[in-house]
């Protein structure tokens, strides 16, 4: 119990410290001058992942590859399915903005390059791993996926209603003190060590504890608790009936975790995809190619009995990973 509860701890420490960089960071950034639609599209976007990548660069230098990997690909699993399920069912998300639609090929391309990545091996006899080159062409993607996403801002402006909400979001306004902005940012960072020490440590030796591996601790224990802040908002932006913003959350951490927080960890140490990785990542893809038809034909909207059918096939995977497992 005590293994489990360091686990919990660790997680509410990188919830917190995410949270608070996230605020200390933006309001930096918006004391400066830069626009509010650009920090809620960056510092606020990715901001929510932090979690994941203090975790997964924690995994790499400790030699925890299992549960880094099971980190971000159930991170991301769970907020294709879990996350976006939940939201749907609260208030069926209605696809709006410009930059979401853009976005959603953009994830589906992200995720079909790590499984082709991890595929390379086994087909060619060799075992699956996500190395150093892998990582290098997955972060270069990544900038091109930043690059991409100015010119659109620049292009749509408040036009697209995904900006709208961003930029009259309280948490990017800027504040009158820089001091306690740049507090919050060394809190932030402090708290996001020390949860992932907690975390890594505690994972792995809670794996041990039950005789599993630790893929599936990262699956299901780490990556649905680090996803909490895109559950959160999303189920708060679905309330308001802000679905585009709830919809954005999803898909901007999904390509950070895919292109940044992973390939990270894969440049610091080559990470191997353990057993039942390979379903890992077909499953993550399935839920990102599933999005497109919902969102590019027909009505575009992701209905209550979509968000019943997701959350159904996670309930389903979780199940199958956990006995497999």
């Amino acid at each position: 119990m005590l293994t489990f509860a360091g686990i919990v701890l660790g997680i509410l420490l990188l919830l917190g410290g995410g949270a608070v960089l996230v605020k200390g960071a933006s309001q930096i950034a918006a004391s400066y001058g830069v626009s509010p639609m650009i920090v809620g599209l960056t510092i606020v976007g990715f901001g929510t992942s932090s979690p994941e990548l203090v975790v997964n660069v924690i995994g790499a230098v400790q030699g925890a590859s299992g549960l880094a990997f099971g980190n971000v690909i159930g991170s991301n699993i769970s907020n294709l399915a879990l996350v976006l399920g939940t939201s749907a069912l609260i208030s069926p998300i209605a696809i709006q903005g410009v930059l979401v639609r853009r976005e959603l090929p953009l994830l589906l391309l992200a995720t079909t390059a790590v499984t082709v990545m991890a595929l390379d091996g086994p087909l060619e006899g060799r075992s699956a791993l996500i190395g150093r080159t892998d990582s290098i062409v997955l972060i270069l993607l990544f900038f091109i996926f930043i690059y991409i996403s100015i010119l659109d801002l620049v292009r749509v402006r408040r036009e697209d209603q995904l900006l709208s909400d961003i930029t009259h979001s309280e948490i990017v306004k800027p504040t009158d003190s820089k001091r306690y902005s740049w507090m919050f940012v060394v809190a932030g960072f402090l708290l996001l060590f020390v949860g992932g020490e907690l975390t890594i440590e505690n994972g792995v030796e809670f794996a041990e504890m039950l005789g599993i591996a630790p893929t599936i601790v990262g699956l299901f224990v780490v990556a649905v608790g680090t996803s909490m802040p895109e559950l959160v908002t999303s189920i708060i932006a679905a309330v308001r009936g802000e679905s585009d913003l709830a919809l954005g959350n999803v898909i901007g951490s999904n390509i950070f975790n895919t292109l940044m927080v992973l390939p990270v960890s894969g440049f610091i140490a080559p990470i191997a995809v353990p057993d039942g990785g390979i379903f890992d990542l077909v499953t993550s893809w399935v839920l990102a190619a599933l999005l497109i038809p919902v969102f590019f034909l027909g009505k575009a909207v992701l209905g209550r009995f979509a968000g019943i059918a997701l959350l159904a096939g996670y309930a389903a995977y979780a199940a199958y990973r956990i006995v497999t497992g």
